[in-house]
């Protein structure tokens, strides 16, 4: 497992998206950007289960995840690792905690996609890059 840099850890817990990178069926790649959280370990992210990135990731569990500062686009963390675990995620707690850190609020129903089968999606950092290169002297 990679740690993230102290110097970069601000950005998890701005409200920048993550543009996450899965592979689909065929190989090719497939990137979107999602909300996240951080829990100080891995990266945490809530999918439907009828979505294609979520099918992606039961097949292949290797992602890639680019983050930007919204502050400052030139400074940035890449982080490529693999899905550690699935939760279900029947209360929506996930989703509740994303709308608080993206929108300050509470979600509403609808947000929450009640209709919806949600899971987290829990991916260990294996590998960190950060942007500027951090200073090796």
């Amino acid at each position: 497992m990679s740690t993230i840099p102290e110097s970069h850890l601000d950005i998890l817990q701005s409200p920048a998206l993550a543009y996450m990178a899965t592979l689909g069926p065929k190989g090719e790649p497939q990137v979107s950007a999602v909300w996240f959280l951080w829990d100080g370990t891995n990266l945490l992210f809530a999918f439907n289960k009828k979505r294609q990135k979520y099918r992606n990731l039961l097949r292949d569990r290797r992602v890639a995840v680019a983050i930007a500062d919204p502050a400052n686009p030139y400074r940035a963390l890449e982080i490529r690792g693999t899905v550690a675990r699935i939760d279900e995620d029947p209360g929506f707690r996930f989703i509740n905690a994303a709308t608080r850190k993206y929108l300050n609020r509470d979600a509403t129903p609808e947000e929450t996609g009640q209709a919806e089968e949600r899971v987290v999606i829990v991916v260990e950092p294996e590998r960190v890059i950060v942007f500027p290169p951090e200073d090796k002297r």
